[in-house]
Order: C-alpha cells, then structure tokens, then sequence
C-alpha cells in the first residue's frame, strides 16, 4: 500500500529522531493528518509543501497517537473514532482517557499551529465565518 500527501515524509520523521518503522509510521502519520485536517478545515490537504510547523507538529502527534494506542491496546481497550462526524464508541476505555487523547491532540494542533497562515493571511484554526 502507497501513502501519498503526508505532510511528514518518512525520512524527514526518522531526521527528528522517529523510531517506528515505515509501516506503522504511515498509519500513525495518516491519523495524526486526519487530526489536523479536522482542526484546519482541510486548508493544508492542497498546499504544494508544509512549513515546519506542521512537520514538527505532525512529529508530536504520531507520538502522542502511538502512546495512546499502546496503552489501549495493552489494556485490551477497544474504542473507534470518526474524525468527520466525530463521533467516538468505546468498549472498556474510560470516558476519561478517550478526553485526555482529544485534549493531548487538540492542545500539540493549537501549539504549533496557532500563529500559521496561509498564504492569504488566513489562520490555520480560523473557525469564523
């Protein structure tokens, strides 16, 4: 299977000192730009290149992702999550740690993604109208 349009390409994970192999890198990295496509309203998904706060942010969420998935799949927590009707089911997971995951997320998406803008000045994050 190709992954095409990452936002962070394999090799430039690997120069920030990434550790996971290829394979569970794409599925990580898939997820964590669906976060960002979520909270951007998919203003990057076109954008020829991303600029390093994306990368970097990127970087962070596949980490925090790979955590979190770990600990749900060591405790035998099932859950799902549907980043486009955001809607999440749970088996076993505590409410608590499902919110602490959205919370993780949505707090390394506003550090890096905060103060960016694209080329005609509109934010990343922007939400108005």
């Amino acid at each position: 299977m190709e992954f095409t349009n990452q936002y962070l390409k394999y090799d430039e994970y690997c120069l920030l000192g990434g550790t996971l192999e290829e394979a569970p890198f794409d599925i990580l990295e898939l997820e964590a730009q669906k976060n960002i496509d979520k909270y951007t309203f998919g203003r990057l998904k076109n954008l020829e290149e991303q600029i390093n706060e994306v990368k970097i942010c990127e970087f962070k969420l596949i980490e925090l992702l790979g955590t979190y998935n770990s600990y749900f799949s060591q405790n035998k927590l099932g859950y799902t999550e549907n980043t486009d009707g955001y809607s999440i089911s749970y088996s076993g997971a505590s409410e608590n740690v499902l919110k602490a995951k959205i919370n993780d997320i949505k707090g390394i998406i506003k550090t890096y993604l905060a103060e960016c803008y694209l080329e005609d000045g509109t934010p990343y994050l922007y939400v108005g109208v």
